[in-house]
């Protein structure tokens, strides 16, 4: 359940804390006094796109954070599966804004948004303003049903989406294949060419590193031999270093006998005069052996300017030249082939289509049969919420193909009135009646989902009177299992509240803020008051909140008294 939240900064809000409690909890207050800011502080906390407008004037930044008890079990292990691990119970989330950036955090990690969101469709459920208006979309229809239904539907979705993309992938390749048809032969002849170009070049993995090496060797012929050249004469000609290294060693050794000293000079000199003699031997054969062959160099040449061609035309290196070649084969021998390869096409695609058509199939049994669960339950709490002689059901038809959602066209049917057939939901249902179908709807997947919160902004559009004490009365019952948040303009509501929670908007030094505090027995009485009477609060309508909350006393005790 969600215990608390705390929100800073965030549009008329400068800085509140409300503590939720176990059951029903009812927010209320003056058109504009700032009711839906907590409702979308929620939801900016559970990753939702924030926008700019929400941070407030002046303000660094705003922060929403939320704190969730989890004590279900079924819960805790799916917050595992997502390596998410309350601590003391506890899982807190937040979001820091500001006027750049916002970041989401999950007890102190960082998450990304849609994490949040991930993490945060397993631990609460709101239902928004408008939210009821989707129930005119009949593609809803089946969302709502294979949500009811995802335990058992829920692996075999998994396998129809992957039976559905092998169907579609045989289907785009059978197009191709009848297109390639028109100018088969020239591209046969054209494939023809290519292969034998490649397989004519003979090419070897490596080679043209190799032939890289001899041709900048060969290409700087001239350059090398002068170099080499001049350090021969430098080193071995005449009056080179090997002469004068020549003489030193001559001019010691007249008196190295003189001082051991030199004597170990001398030595040293001559180690000297030994490595460059062998020197100028190895660089008298270099050069001698290193004659510039222009033949040789003409071919390596030629040979190099054929394999980059080839590279630059089929793919930048040997090893992509020599498998585009393999490519061009496979698909030369598929066009030569063609009616074989067609046959092959239509028997796989044939294969596959039989494989989406049974998976289909048993997606649409286990649909089927969990519509007739769904539609009685709906229609029994639609009863409880004073549709008193309605009809509910769900109408099944065949899409004219497979959809990665199977072959199933379903839409929700409506009767409210006696002796009226059943139309579908968006053409006979008022705004009024889609909301309270939207909470029967919520209601019922809420205790499929073990969801321990859910949130109601403004449940109550366009009902009154007697219905909107039947939606009250609902309202309790979920609360006895689940942790209730509601937004609601109706006192009927208000009156059963476990917690009531006001929202008002005060001017604090000629700056607008909005500020919540839960009510006591008294001030909720007063509320009720304000919510009954409009402008002028008379002791009538005082005596009257009283009564009505003494009566959603009553509804509430008898309901515990049931209970046990």
């Amino acid at each position: 359940m969600l215990v608390s939240l705390h929100v800073k900064n965030l549009a008329l809000m400068e800085e509140a804390e409300v503590e939720f409690g176990n059951g029903l909890n009812i927010l209320s207050g003056e058109t504009g006094a700032g009711k839906s800011i907590i409702i979308g502080s929620i939801n900016l906390a559970l990753g939702e796109k924030v926008p700019k407008e929400m941070l407030r004037e002046q303000a660094e930044y705003a922060l929403v954070e939320l704190i969730f008890r989890v004590e279900n079990e079924e819960q805790r292990k799916l917050l595992e599966d997502m390596d998410i691990f309350p601590e003391n119970e506890e899982i807190i989330m937040s979001r820091k804004i500001t006027a750049s950036r916002s970041v989401g955090k999950i007890n102190s990690e960082t998450v990304s948004a849609s994490r949040m969101k991930q993490a945060a469709a397993l631990l609460i459920d709101i239902h928004g303003q408008h939210e009821h208006q989707s129930l005119l979309q009949k593609k809803k229809h089946l969302e709502i049903l294979d949500e009811y239904g995802k335990e058992q539907l829920a692996a075999k979705k998994r396998l129809l989406k992957q039976r559905y993309q092998e169907y579609q992938k045989l289907q785009e390749e059978r197009q191709q294949a009848l297109s390639e048809g028109e100018g088969r032969e020239r591209e046969l002849s054209f494939l023809e060419y290519e292969i034998q170009e490649i397989e004519d070049a003979a090419l070897v993995p490596g080679e043209d590193e190799e032939l890289e090496l001899s041709y900048r060797k060969m290409a700087n012929n001239r350059k090398i031999m002068e170099a080499a050249g001049a350090a021969y004469e430098m080193t071995g000609g005449s009056g080179s270093a090997t002469e004068q290294l020549g003489r030193a060693l001559r001019e010691l050794q007249t008196v190295a006998d003189f001082d051991p000293h030199l004597e170990g000079l001398r030595g040293q000199l001559e180690e000297v005069d030994s490595l460059l003699n062998d020197f100028n031997r190895e660089l008298s054969g270099y050069i001698s052996e290193e004659e510039f062959d222009g033949e040789t160099f003409a071919q390596v040449e030629s040979r190099l300017d054929e394999i980059n061609r080839l590279k630059d035309k089929f793919g930048g290196s040997i090893e992509a030249v020599l498998q585009a070649k393999e490519e061009k084969k496979q698909r030369y021998s598929r066009l030569k082939d063609h009616e074989a390869y067609l046959a092959g096409l239509e028997e796989r695609l044939e294969k596959a289509e039989g494989a989406l058509k049974k998976i289909s199939a048993e997606v649409s049994k286990i649909r089927k049969k969990s519509a007739k669960k769904l539609v009685k339950q709906v229609k029994e709490a639609l009863v409880e919420l004073n549709f008193l002689d309605v009809e509910f059901t769900m109408e099944f038809q065949e899409t004219k193909s497979y959809t990665s959602n199977g072959t199933d066209d379903a839409e929700f049917l409506i009767s409210t009135n006696p002796g009226e057939p059943v139309k579908p939901l968006g053409r006979v249902a008022s705004g009024g009646e889609l909301s309270r179908i939207m909470l029967a709807i919520k209601t019922i997947l809420a205790e499929s989902d073990r969801i321990e919160t859910l949130i109601f902004d403004e449940i109550d559009t366009g009902i009154s009177g007697r219905t909107a004490q039947m939606v009250a009365e609902k309202m309790n019952v979920i609360g006895k299992n689940h942790q209730v948040i509601c937004i609601t303009h109706l006192p009927q509501i208000a009156a059963m509240a476990d917690y009531h929670f006001l929202i008002r908007k005060d001017v604090i030094n000629h700056v607008t803020v909005s500020n919540i505090s839960l009510l006591d027995e008294k001030e909720s009485v007063t509320e009720l008051g304000r919510m009954l009477g409009g402008v002028k609060i008379t002791d009538k309508v005082m005596e009257s909140a009283g009564e009505m909350k003494e009566l959603a006393r009553k509804v509430k005790n008898s309901r515990i008294q049931e209970g046990s």
